[in-house]
């Protein structure tokens, strides 16, 4: 524990100007990031005595080694660069809201030819128009199955509509109406694209131009006596009307704005948003946070505002933005938000109609998400606290495992061997933590030699992460840190094996050789669910009431499908593979220009070198490889991927790479 006052920086060196700062621990890691319109005296209120000190703000200064700072020019770019650093270090002392589920949005992805409709999740891609998030898939479901009468946009994946094309007839919504069926030239791409926008502009709430458009030609179909027609455009807007009222009308005035409530407790806060589009709402949407900075209901908006808007632009940021508290510094967020949107931007507290019954609401939803996650919370970790006592106990542990990482070995018959590692904390799944490692050093099936290489592995990056972090430094000086969370730079507790005595032998090796003697090593064995120790012939056998035991399984069944589906992705890709991946200096971007040239691998097999030059980034010397490795590849069958049935055509162009997944250790 550091005594602040042997990195206070001296009087006149803190400039008196708006600015971010940083407190890094002794091993050089941010641990918190602030932003201040006065540096000096934002800084000055963290070195007073630590006894009038909030509890959570004197454990980080104490924790903390050093501070620096940032001088920027407005409050605007201090608010830019605070949002980016605390993305970039993930400082364990700032405030990060977690979503208390994934949130599914309807997404129109217009930057397809065929634009299609579907449910997405997860991070926002460009050129893809969302509504939402909405609170379960089947919500989007039931309303999209309403707007496809009206609006036939395509919903099916592209091997769907692939194989559509090449056989010449629609899937099953084509023929009964609800898609327009591109996929067999029914209507033309420039059509579909008008009618993806006017499903869009309808889902904006656009809705009553286009109502009034269907009941006019509704009524000039039943004078012309075309009633059929009539009959069809008459429920055409009763669909159209059950679709609105899934989404309540709650503002009479057709207003854009995201309501922000916040529900909070010593410990805990909670955020509840509703998204209102053209006076109805639209999504929902919330998030826990655990409060691990000193910080008020007034911080806690700020850092929602940042979190909920910090990579939006255009029109996902609304009009108007209605919160419980004024933040400190709202002239610079209002600026900030205007930036984000392109116009100006509301920020403000709700004080009467409409407005602040809707935001009461909304605040009554973010108490009842605190109390619901705060009473799983407490389920949870009385279980958690149970299960990982009973592994210590059984293991002979010093302590409990707060740390478990589970490795496993997966192969289809000796090929594409991989390895996965899970990690648990406090019982808990850290996903951003799992790694994925591809076994290098032999080829064939040995799940006992895979284990030694990939614990190696590991455990070899752990003692690398150290030195960089100065816990083994040389004796010439310390290495420097860019104060960014290392991905091998903890070390569990407990080491999980899947597999029984010869896997866990072989774990136990690799840490020997390593010199690490203060990691535990167990094995757990499918057949009978035996815990297997380094060195003994007899299993370790939990009762099959144990929690610890119940714990020990989903570490192992999470290791095992992690492993399973990297096994499967690296398949199916190599089944994709074309001959011009085995053409050597041919990268990803010259493989598709070559495809996109000559329209497919069949016609660029029978062209000339001279023809092949003509790609643009082609030389004389590529070109002649190419055509070398084509006319070696004899022309076969077409292939099928065995992942998913699907028949690769050799007229269609090459697929593209897969690219490499988060964590994948190479």
């Amino acid at each position: 524990m550091a005594d602040p006052s042997s990195y206070r920086p001296r009087p006149g060196e803190i400039p008196d100007s708006p600015g971010v700062y940083r407190f890094r621990d002794e091993h050089r890691r941010v641990i918190y990031v602030g932003k201040a319109k006065s540096l000096r005296q934002r800084l000055a209120s963290y070195f007073q005595d630590i006894a009038g000190l909030h509890p959570r703000t004197a454990t980080m200064v104490t924790t903390a080694a050093s501070v620096e700072w940032t001088v920027v020019s407005t409050e605007v770019e201090a608010l830019q660069l605070e949002y980016s650093w605390i993305k970039e270090y993930d400082p364990r002392f700032n405030v990060k809201y977690r979503d208390d589920k994934s949130y599914p949005s309807l997404a129109v992805t217009l930057d397809e030819q065929y634009p299609r409709v579907q449910v997405m999740r997860g991070p926002k891609k460009k050129g893809v128009r969302y509504f939402g998030p909405y609170g379960h898939a089947w919500a989007i479901r039931e309303t999209v199955d309403l707007m496809l009468r009206v609006f036939p946009v395509r919903t099916c994946s592209a091997g769907v509509f692939k194989r559509s094309a090449q056989i010449g007839r629609p899937c099953l919504l084509g023929y009964i109406g609800k898609c327009s069926a591109p996929c067999v030239g029914r209507i033309s791409p420039e059509d579909h694209r008008e009618l993806a926008e006017e499903f869009c502009d309808f889902m904006a709430g656009r809705t009553g131009t286009y109502l009034s458009r269907l009941e006019k030609e509704m009524h000039a179909a039943a004078e012309e006596m075309e009633y059929e027609k009539a009959a069809r455009l008459r429920d055409d807007i009763g669909a159209l009307r059950r679709a609105m009222e899934k989404n309540a009308v709650v503002l009479a005035d057709a207003t854009d704005a995201d309501l922000i409530a916040v529900a909070e407790d010593e410990l805990e806060a909670a955020v509840q948003i509703f998204h209102v589009r053209g006076g109805r709402v639209r999504g929902q949407r919330g998030w826990v946070t655990d409060k691990v900075e000193a910080v008020d209901t007034a911080g806690l908006v700020e850092h929602a505002l940042q979190q909920l808007y910090g990579e939006e632009s255009g029109e996902s940021v609304p009009k108007e933005v209605l919160v419980p508290v004024v933040p400190e510094d709202a002239p610079a967020l209002g600026q900030w938000l205007a930036e984000r949107r392109g116009s100006q931007v509301s920020l403000r507290v709700p004080q009467r109609g409409d407005k602040k019954s809707l935001m009461e609401t909304v605040h009554r939803n973010a108490q009842q998400s605190l109390a619901l996650h705060k009473t799983k919370r407490a389920s949870d970790l009385t279980t958690r606290s149970r299960a990982l006592e009973e592994i210590a106990e059984a293991l002979e542990l010093d302590g409990a495992p707060l740390r478990i990482e589970c490795f496993d070995i997966s192969h289809l018959q000796g090929d594409d061997v991989v390895a996965s590692m899970v990690v648990f904390e406090d019982g808990l799944a850290r996903k951003s933590e799992y790694r994925r490692f591809q076994v290098k050093s032999f080829a064939g099936q040995d799940d006992v030699r895979s284990m030694h290489e990939v614990v190696s592995r590991r455990f070899r990056r752990y003692l690398q992460e150290k030195l960089k972090t100065g816990e083994w430094a040389p004796e010439d000086g310390e290495p420097e840190d860019d104060g960014r969370p290392k991905r091998f730079a903890y070390p569990p507790q407990l080491v999980v094996v899947d597999g029984g005595q010869p896997q866990v032998a072989a774990a136990k090796r690799a840490l020997d050789e390593l010199g690490i003697d203060d990691v535990a090593v167990c094995g757990l064995a499918k057949r009978l669910e035996e815990v297997w120790l380094p060195g003994e012939d007899d299993p370790v056998v939990l009762p099959r009431t144990s929690e610890g035991l119940y714990l020990l399984q989903r570490v192992r069944d999470e290791a095992h499908r992690f492993a399973i589906q990297y096994q499967r992705n690296k398949r199916g890709k190599r089944l994709k593979a074309g001959p011009l991946d085995e053409v050597p200096g041919l990268g990803e971007s010259r493989r598709l220009a070559l495809v996109k040239h000559f329209g497919s691998v069949k016609k660029l097999r029978q062209a000339t070198i001279d023809q092949i030059c003509e790609v643009p980034g082609i030389g004389r010397k590529t070109a002649e490889t190419v055509a070398a490795a084509l006319a070696q590849a004899v022309p076969a069958g077409p292939a099928v991927n065995m992942a998913t049935g699907e028949i690769i055509e050799d007229d269609a162009p090459a697929p593209a790479g897969t690219p490499s997944e988060r964590g994948t250790e190479q």
